[in-house]
């Protein structure tokens, strides 16, 4: 293993612990399973056997129902039996928080139960308490006697059990000893792993979410690495991004962080959380897994040297949190960069690109005949004829790539053009380009010609280089020269298969050379389908954003081939303009990886049976008068189970805590209880004011 996978450059799926749920198969390398969980009243029979049907035909393969009482628990049957009687015997997983009692009666019911570490024993009191380690050997004996009872009982009935973390419940204990980490949330679960371990009991399934991709894709790969070094073994992993949001965003956050682990071989079921009915996340959890299905067979990247020294560091204990700990399996893997802990990689500023500036977006009109003044709308900037003035959105393209084409406008004072050498060498007007070449407009060389044309800009160069096809001394010489330019900028894709890994190989070797020109990543769909381009888009670009790469994005497709496409009956994106289509994902990747915030950020949970008001509804009508808050993060969530933890680290929350009730946090602080949903989301509104974080819609 490399870290925390087979391999770096070559793909290859993680083996892991066969499990058995009903008969369904996990692990050991078989299909990636999809999932779902039912938003239903767990009391009401038919309305959660039907729901779980829809989700069953829309291709679930395991779909899971909250449990979050006793007598929640026991109706477990009468929902198993209807379904049994109407033919359908998919395995069902009981949802469990809090209530020990309802996980022992669900586990001799159904096929798996989901255990929340976090909240299984411990009631959150968000206390700072000091252990002593005999005293916190006392509180995993205390853990060990009331977990024990729920192990057995899955032994004895042959029930499986996933243990999840989630990354804004965990308890007290973990909190003060780890804090608010990945690593926290690793040993979370591995307390409860150690204790099933005694028991000889394996049949599970272990999962690290968050709302934050950062996080999760930092916890999941410390416990592959965790379970490795202390076990020789892994078990399955369920892969999910928690409280993702809905529509479009919801989307790109949960491909950012499961494609960036799907990305290198981890994963062997997934759940898509979106705040819609949850039919609706089976089709995009199906694209997902489709991406690697022949992953293996891409055309072979150059491996990664193996090296006596490692830079790979890790929390290696409660008594060494800092301490270094080497790649797995003995292999002292040398990397500059430390898949546990993010860093962006250090760049030259040059311009507005690299250095400590936010990545940049580069919008293409390659395509178009003639760019008009109207088309720049689709990218954030609008002109008004009457005032002579540009408005420019938060979500604006930096660069517009022209190809060889010259503009007759003069540009909004933020946007600049790239172009093709050959037409950048040959305008002589400054008014080609609206504000005279060298000044706002550079030029693009396509490998070899950075090394044959002479005439530069003195400003600004860009390079593009697909390091799959390029001859690898002519890339070698590129490298040689950008090093000491400093006025150029990589524009790095690659159209091997397996392409961000190939991408990610080139960045480590610019850092194993001290080469710190600025990289674009260019990323580039043949697909004909808006999901499975945004797919595609967020996981190659999310996954090298967040090990710290890239100063830019650079997205392309052909529009000539893409087309609306229906999940479960609905458009969840209207393209009506390519060009928007691209912009808006590339700063939703951004802003998905926490690299460049342009919008309000909206963590709402999924809705399950515990949800104690109308989700989707309220969620849109929180988010349609507060969309305008830039870098504002709302937590909406169904109730007490996921919120005030679940909500982690937004500024404001709007949390259900009884039927037609809400109570309202600044933080993790209640502000307000018990606001009346009518008018909750004006209190809302009222509290973002209270704290200063309101600005009035333009």
């Amino acid at each position: 293993m490399q870290a925390y996978c087979n391999s770096l450059t070559a793909y290859s799926r993680l083996k892991t612990r066969e499990v058995k749920i009903g008969d369904l198969l996990m692990g050991n390398l078989h299909p990636v399973r999809v999932q779902t969980m039912t938003t239903t009243d767990t009391m009401d029979t038919i309305a959660t056997v039907e729901q779980t049907i829809r989700c069953i035909e829309a291709g679930a393969e395991l779909v899971r129902i909250t449990a979050p009482s006793k007598k929640d628990a026991e109706n477990l049957l009468n929902i198993k039996n209807e379904l049994h009687a109407r033919g359908y015997t998919t395995p069902l997983v009981a949802d469990i928080h809090f209530t020990p009692n309802a996980a022992e009666i669900a586990a001799r019911i159904v096929e798996k139960v989901r255990v929340n570490p976090g909240n299984y024993v411990d009631k959150k009191k968000f206390e700072q308490i000091e252990y002593s380690d005999a005293e916190y050997a006392e509180e995993i004996n205390r853990i060990r006697d009331r977990f024990t009872p729920l192990i057995k009982i899955c032994k004895e009935y042959g029930t499986a059990m996933r243990i999840g973390t989630n990354h804004g419940s965990l308890s007290d204990r973990i909190m003060s000893r780890y804090g608010d980490t990945p690593m926290g949330m690793v040993e979370s679960a591995m307390e409860f792993l150690r204790i099933a371990r005694d028991e000889n009991y394996h049949n599970i399934v272990l999962s690290m979410k968050a709302s934050n991709t950062l996080v999760m894709v930092q916890a999941y790969r410390l416990l592959v690495n965790t379970m490795f070094e202390e076990f020789g073994e892994i078990y399955p992993l369920h892969l999910g991004v928690t409280e993702a949001g809905d529509g479009e965003d919801g989307r790109i956050k949960s491909a950012v962080g499961i494609g960036t682990l799907m990305e290198d071989g981890l994963g062997d079921t997934i759940r898509v959380s979106l705040t819609e009915d949850p039919e609706f996340e089976i089709p995009v959890c199906k694209d997902l897994v489709k991406r690697y299905e022949n992953r293996d067979h891409h055309s072979p990247i150059a491996g990664l040297l193996q090296k006596i020294r490692s830079t790979v560091h890790r929390p290696s204990s409660a008594d060494e949190p800092n301490g270094q700990r080497l790649a797995v399996n003995g292999q002292r893997l040398t990397l500059p960069y430390n898949p546990f802990e993010y860093k962006r990689r250090i760049t030259n500023e040059v311009n507005n690109i690299g250095g400590a500036l936010v990545p940049i977006v580069v919008a293409g009109f390659l395509q178009k005949e003639k760019i008009n003044v109207e088309d720049l709308k689709a990218i954030g900037y609008n002109y008004d004829a009457a005032t002579d003035k540009w408005n420019i959105g938060d979500s604006a393209a930096d660069y517009l790539y022209t190809g060889n084409k010259t503009l007759d406008f003069n540009l909004p004072g933020t946007l600049k053009i790239i172009c093709n050498a050959g037409k950048w060498l040959e305008a002589k007007s400054p008014l080609s380009f609206g504000e005279g070449r060298g000044e706002v407009c550079f030029p693009l060389f396509e490998g070899v010609e950075y090394l044959d044309i002479p005439d530069k800009s003195s400003k600004q160069n860009f390079v593009a280089i697909d390091v799959h096809t390029i001859d690898k001394q002519i890339k070698e010489k590129i490298f040689d020269q950008v090093a000491t330019d400093v006025t150029a900028v990589l524009c790095l894709y690659s159209t091997n298969k397996h392409s961000m890994a190939d991408v990610r190989r080139n960045m480590i070797e610019l850092m194993d050379r001290n080469i710190k020109t600025p990289v674009i990543i260019c990323v580039e769909s043949h697909f004909a389908s808006v999901d499975e381009q945004l797919i595609q888009f967020s996981a190659e670009a999310g996954a090298l954003l967040l090990d710290g790469f890239g100063d830019g994005v650079w997205l392309v497709n052909d529009p000539k081939k893409l087309h609306n496409t229906k999940v479960s009956g609905r458009n969840y994106i209207p393209v009506a303009s390519n060009h928007q289509f691209l912009n808006a994902t590339a700063f939703s990747i951004l802003q998905a990886t926490r690299t460049r915030i342009s919008k309000t950020e909206y963590i709402s949970c999924p809705s399950c049976g515990r949800t104690l008001f109308e989700l989707q509804e309220t969620t849109a009508k929180i988010r349609a008068v507060t969309n305008h808050l830039k870098g504002v993060k709302i937590a909406i969530m169904g109730c007490i189970v996921n919120g005030p933890g679940e909500m982690a680290d937004a500024d404001f929350g709007y949390v259900g805590s009884g039927v037609g009730k809400i109570t309202l946090y600044k933080g993790k602080e209640v502000i307000k209880r018990n606001v009346d949903s009518h008018v909750a989301v004006d209190e809302l509104i009222g509290l973002i004011k209270d704290y200063g974080a309101w600005i009035d819609p333009s």
